[in-house]
């Protein structure tokens, strides 16, 4: 059989003052023909649904015709869990109308599903974090343990951690009594989960720029060893970059988000994964690269004309512009640049500085007229910069109003 895996949607997610809507639209509609062409038999959706607690109404609109969609009216089913960034009572609200359209929604960790049917599947088994599914397209089980995003205090409430135990531990041990008694070499073995999983021993792992973090010192850290043997592919949420902690054998997958969402992620591509399992056997996935969105790009350029240029010959991006000059800019090259570009989020002006040698007296002469004790205020603070012109003309205004 053929599953899609994907994860970290952030419908509604803005760039600073930049509606991302349209980005998002087109790259859902990537997504769907991916899952069509390939003709999936099962979709993941591994958490991070939406950006914050109470998405727009264009952001969940988006939402159920992307699952609708998906699903294909319900002839191909779709397991999403929430994130960090969900609200798990939102996900499980419209749960009972989803499920009519083969959508399978899952907003609590151990989150028993209800045993159910329609016209193409049905659950068969279902336990607390657990289910397996009978597809009628293919001839053998799926068995999917499903965790959504915890934090420290759910996990204890919904998984009755004690003070002395990691979460890692008590991870481990309720995925290896689920696979103990339900997985075994006559299905489809899975494993979905929203959380910040790293390879022991590995470098750590950075969590994306400007996100919410859900790793905080190394006590929660949870490896990829705690994943039961009898796991062939997981499917994880968080990290925005597309990765696998796992083998070659039994891949442990962050599968990206769907567009950069943050200039830390600047230059990278996006994907999906298309897995390939049969019961019993190692699975394979290859990477879908996705191809919408805006490019995010981190830029420095040390003129106005440069700027400007560079600006014009890339219109159909976002940027993070750093200027370096001698001077500060003047609020007309300010226009300039900004007429220049629909796209430019952060303009960072970075004056160069320049030492002061040593034999500069860092005092400052008070029998001076006052325009040159600014002046020289001015240097003592800014590194030895001289103010500019325009920065003088203000003073002298303020000064003789």
């Amino acid at each position: 059989m053929k599953i899609l895996h994907t994860a970290d949607w952030h419908l509604g997610k803005r760039l600073d003052r930049f509606s991302r809507l349209e980005e998002q639209i087109s790259v859902m509609e990537e997504i769907i023909a991916i899952a069509d062409e390939e003709q999936v038999d099962l979709v993941l959706v591994a958490g991070d649904l939406f950006d914050n607690f109470n998405p727009s109404v264009e952001a969940v609109e988006l939402f159920y015709k992307t699952l609708k969609r998906l699903s294909q009216s319900g002839k191909r089913p779709i397991i999403a869990i929430s994130g960090n960034h969900d609200s798990p009572n939102l996900i499980n609200a419209p749960d009972p109308l989803a499920r009519e359209c083969g959508i399978i929604l899952i907003g609590h960790p151990k989150a028993e599903i209800t045993p159910f049917s329609t016209e193409h599947f049905n659950i068969s088994k279902s336990a607390e974090g657990f289910i397996e599914m009978k597809i009628n397209t293919v001839d053998f089980p799926v068995r999917i343990l499903h965790t959504p995003y915890a934090n420290e205090i759910r996990l204890k409430e919904y998984f009755g951690e004690n003070k002395e135990e990691e979460i890692n531990k008590v991870l481990s041990q309720t995925w290896k009594e689920l696979a103990d008694q339900y997985c075994d070499e006559a299905g489809i073995n899975l494993l979905t989960a929203h959380l910040y999983m790293n390879k022991k021993g590995s470098a750590i792992l950075e969590e994306p720029e400007g996100e919410k973090p859900i790793k905080i010192g190394n006590a929660d850290l949870i490896y990829s060893d705690s994943i039961p043997e009898q796991i062939q592919y997981t499917a994880l949420g968080h990290l925005h970059g597309f990765q696998n902690i796992g083998t070659k054998e039994k891949p442990v997958i962050y599968s990206s988000s769907p567009l950069c969402y943050s200039f830390s992620e600047a230059g990278q591509t996006k994907y999906v994964s298309i897995i390939h399992a049969e019961p019993g056997q190692a699975v394979s996935y290859e990477k879908k690269a996705l191809k919408s969105g805006r490019t995010l790009v981190r830029k420095t350029f040390s003129s106005v004309e440069e700027t400007v240029q560079w600006l014009k010959e890339n219109p159909y991006t976002f940027i993070e512009l750093t200027l370096e000059s001698e001077t500060f800019l003047t609020a007309d090259e300010r226009r300039l640049i900004y007429q220049s570009h629909t796209g430019i989020v952060h303009l960072i002006p970075k004056v160069k500085n320049r030492e002061l040698n040593e034999e500069q007296s860092h005092e400052i002469n008070l029998n001076q007229n006052i325009e040159t004790l600014f002046k020289d205020y001015f240097k003592s603070k800014n590194g030895g910069q001289e103010a500019n012109e325009e920065l003088m003309k203000l003073f002298n205004e303020i000064l003789n109003p």
